[in-house]
């Protein structure tokens, strides 16, 4: 278990403000970010190396957990446990463990076992978890599919459901670190940035969007052909329809998360365009039609 110095991956010192991690942390996520750098293994490499360092620090709780217990953080509450259960002996100032030196953590803690006689080889320690970012388009999760990611050099084949939305995590079990003394192995983490790609704006399953709509159309109806997220569809369009009518076209959304076959909706409001550019005989006409409303 080779130590990382989280601070060292984010170039900050050890008594670094949160603003100024996290100020580190966008600047060098800007930088090393795969859009930026793309099929570039090695800044993808890095990139992941900032997450996970900005994962640990940002976090009071964890920042402090692992200012003690260094990589070994994540058992943190059950290295105390077992300091308790030996008969209260040292409690506090532990430094960084790493590599070999861990087994002599143990040692110098409990006396070469824990307490009631348990052999420190006995206890089992759950592997860490992993946090991974995936940046998709919308149009990426319009339908389930499967993609390979690649995690601390290992790649992970996983089905990405339709419907995820920005912001969303899902938890792969077991796929994180490997645990110790036979422990479970952690989880992988997956947090979805999804990139709007298109003209419609989505919220949860529903799709909204604008169509323009000529005066003429408008005032005598017709028929328009209008875009949905996947194909299009012919609307009818009542005689004087007005400037912001909202019409819904039911199950035309996006698909609803975890539930096969359910859409939510779209809704098309109408933006009414005044023509432009009048020829003298519109002009005329359109006199003719204002007396008329008189």
């Amino acid at each position: 278990m080779a130590y990382i110095d989280y601070y060292k991956t984010l170039g900050v010192s050890k008594n670094a403000t949160p603003d100024e991690i996290k100020k580190a942390y966008r600047k060098l996520a800007r930088k090393y970010h795969p859009d930026v750098n793309p099929n570039d293994k090695e800044a993808e490499k890095k990139f992941k190396e900032i997450n996970e360092a900005n994962e640990v620090l940002s976090n009071p709780e964890n920042r402090e957990k692992y200012d003690k217990y260094g990589e070994n953080w994540k058992h943190a509450d059950e290295f105390e446990k077992a300091g308790r259960s030996s008969g209260g002996q040292q409690q506090a100032g532990y430094e960084q463990y790493s590599g070999e030196d861990f087994s002599d953590f143990f040692s110098s803690m409990f006396g070469g076992g824990f307490g009631g006689g348990k052999s420190r080889s006995s206890v089992k320690f759950k592997g860490q978890d992993y946090h991974a970012e995936l940046q998709l388009n919308l149009t990426d999760v319009f339908e389930s599919h499967k993609r390979t990611l690649t995690v601390n050099n290992k790649n992970i084949r996983l089905t990405i459901p339709a419907g995820v939305t920005n912001g969303q995590v899902i938890k792969i079990k077991g796929k994180g670190g490997a645990g110790m003394n036979n422990g479970p192995s952690g989880d992988l983490y997956i947090k979805f940035n999804i990139v709007n790609n298109t003209s419609f704006k989505r919220d949860k399953s529903n799709l909204y969007s604008q169509v323009n709509l000529d005066l003429y159309t408008a005032l005598l109806g017709g028929e328009i052909t209008v875009s949905t997220f996947n194909g299009k569809v012919k609307l009818k369009i009542k005689p004087e329809t007005t400037n912001g009518t909202k019409v819904k076209l039911a199950g035309k959304g996006f698909p609803v998360y975890k539930k096969e076959g359910k859409f939510g909706d779209l809704f098309i409001t109408y933006n009414i365009e005044l023509p432009t550019k009048l020829s003298d005989k519109e002009k005329e006409l359109f006199e003719q039609l204002k007396a008329l409303r008189k």
